[in-house]
């Protein structure tokens, strides 16, 4: 689905917001951005610093790494309704672990850390739902790792 503007429904679509009320998605909404990318275009490369949350409201975007003598290695295609870059949110000193790049022509999401700390401490309730929800996708993405983890090690013990 291709979002012209930012509204509570596009971000009700991405899986971080999900479960967050209305009224915090309003608050949200005010310190969020959109971009356009077109296919190949960088958002962000390895190293840089993370200053930003950036979520999918249409397309496609490769999360990549540069691997010696073999070139850009594909992490994740992730779509519509993924946001990456969470960390950042959290972490002032964060470096990005990876390159993100427009898989696709597509509508990106941003909030920057900044503007979104000081909506964090103005409003208690908003952060502990948003917190929450946080959380709650990180938990879902470190047990998807440990079973790729699990998979990948059960396959190089037997080949």
């Amino acid at each position: 689905m291709a979002w012209n503007l930012l509204d509570i429904s596009a971000l009700r679509s991405i899986e971080l917001f999900d479960k967050v009320s209305d009224d915090a998605l309003v608050e949200i909404l005010s310190v969020a951005s959109t971009t356009r990318y077109r296919q190949g275009e960088v958002l962000f490369r390895e190293g840089e610093p993370g200053e930003a949350l950036f979520f999918i409201l249409d397309g496609a975007v490769r999360i990549s790494k540069d691997i010696h003598g073999i070139g850009e290695e594909a992490l994740a295609i992730l779509n519509a309704g993924s946001s990456f870059g969470e960390m950042a949110l959290l972490d002032p000193d964060t470096q990005r672990s990876a390159h993100a790049i427009a898989d696709t022509d597509c509508h990106v999401g941003k909030i920057n850390r900044g503007n979104f700390e000081a909506l964090l401490k103005t409003d208690v309730e908003l952060a502990n739902e948003f917190l929450s929800s946080f959380v709650l996708t990180l938990t879902r993405r470190l047990r998807d790792s440990n079973e790729k983890i699990a998979f990948f090690a059960l396959n190089d013990k037997y080949e």
